[in-house]
């Protein structure tokens, strides 16, 4: 981890777009940025660990955190990547129980942290963000049955098309050369892919080699490109006919 008490211009502006922290109080988003602290972290280095006891609440502000958990075989399991603007871990601030996934930074990621005094401090000043905590809450539950039920209801295809299109929201940065292409800024190799969806890397390869070949995305060194975002839909929406 690496020392560096202030955020800098786009980290700032990464927090304050946030879609749920961006709907609180100017009051409420000044007494949260008030007490936090920053913490910056190198590729791959351990944010928190599963058992641990609830010590921050914590909000993405550059990178990404991987959520993931370890099997009983030893094998790492994804589970999301938690993008800038983003908020996690206020289930274990709330109940005081162990966290209960190790959460890892995804490139460099730049984090901001409220203490746990604090934070029980900012609930009992603002009642709003019991409020505002509770549709957080919400939001994820009704992402999580989607999740499970896109997983036993949709076949490989579509959960890929679907994912691209997630992540062409949450990490998408307009190509300059080419209109209308989206550049996902979060590199993932293909066996982190494969982890998100459920599958294996090699359906996976399969799966994208074919919408390449149909002019739907570019596979490049760098990352995904999403040419057509109109086409993905499409697929999702095949699915559902």
């Amino acid at each position: 981890m690496i020392d560096e008490p202030i955020l800098n211009m786009e980290e700032r502006e990464a927090i304050n777009a946030g879609r749920w922290f961006s709907t609180l109080s100017p009051s409420l988003r000044h007494d949260i940025l008030r007490c936090a602290y920053v913490k910056r972290y190198k590729d791959s280095d351990l944010i928190c660990a599963r058992g641990d006891q609830p010590t921050e609440w914590i909000g993405v502000c550059k990178g990404a955190a991987r959520v993931s958990s370890t099997s009983i075989s030893g094998k790492q399991i994804t589970y999301t990547y938690i993008e800038p603007g983003i908020w996690f871990g206020d289930v274990a601030m709330f109940d005081g129980d162990s966290r209960t996934h190790d959460v890892y930074a995804h490139g460099a990621t730049t984090t901001l942290c409220v203490a746990r005094a604090d934070f029980n401090k900012i609930l009992s000043l603002h009642v709003e963000l019991y409020e505002a905590l509770m549709r957080l809450q919400a939001r994820r539950i009704r992402q999580l049955f989607g999740l499970v039920e896109d997983l036993n209801t949709m076949p490989l295809r579509a959960r890929l098309a679907k994912q691209l299109l997630h992540l062409s929201r949450s990490y998408g940065i307009p190509s300059l050369t080419h209109a209308g292409e989206i550049r996902i800024s979060l590199h993932l190799a293909q066996e982190e892919l494969a982890q998100l969806l459920g599958a294996s890397r090699q359906r996976v390869n399969q799966e994208l080699k074919a919408m390449e070949r149909e002019d739907i995305i570019r596979v490049e060194q760098a990352g995904l490109v999403v040419r057509n975002r109109d086409l993905l839909m499409g697929i999702i929406e095949a699915d559902h006919d």
